[in-house]
């Protein structure tokens, strides 16, 4: 089955989408070559170790809480709490508990 990505103009549920794939918890919404937003499923416990992204990015915690660390701390983010990051920056990300997260990436040349 092809991966649907919202169009223009198109609601998205973010509380609900991919939940008719129950094998796909994460999963890419919005795809155009200027910008990237998946809405990432992570269970309590999860970390996606340390990275970088050539582009600006928004990690916006939709549900649950995570610790986010970048340039040189640690934060909590609770449901409807954002932060932006400059390009390159290095951050990670743990799971205290289920969460979604909003994740947008906008690519730069």
């Amino acid at each position: 089955m092809a991966t649907h990505h919202a169009k223009p103009n198109e609601i998205v549920d973010l509380a609900t989408w991919a939940d008719d794939m129950p094998v796909e918890k994460s999963k890419v919404i919005i795809r155009t070559s200027e910008l990237e937003l998946a809405r990432l499923v992570m269970s309590a416990g999860q970390e996606f170790r340390e990275h970088k992204v050539a582009g600006p990015i928004t990690v916006h915690c939709v549900k649950g809480e995570i610790d986010f660390s970048a340039m040189g701390s640690t934060q909590t983010l609770a449901a409807g709490q954002l932060l932006y990051l400059e390009p390159g920056q290095p951050h990670a990300l743990t799971a205290k508990v289920d969460s979604v997260i909003l994740l947008t990436i906008v690519f730069v040349d």
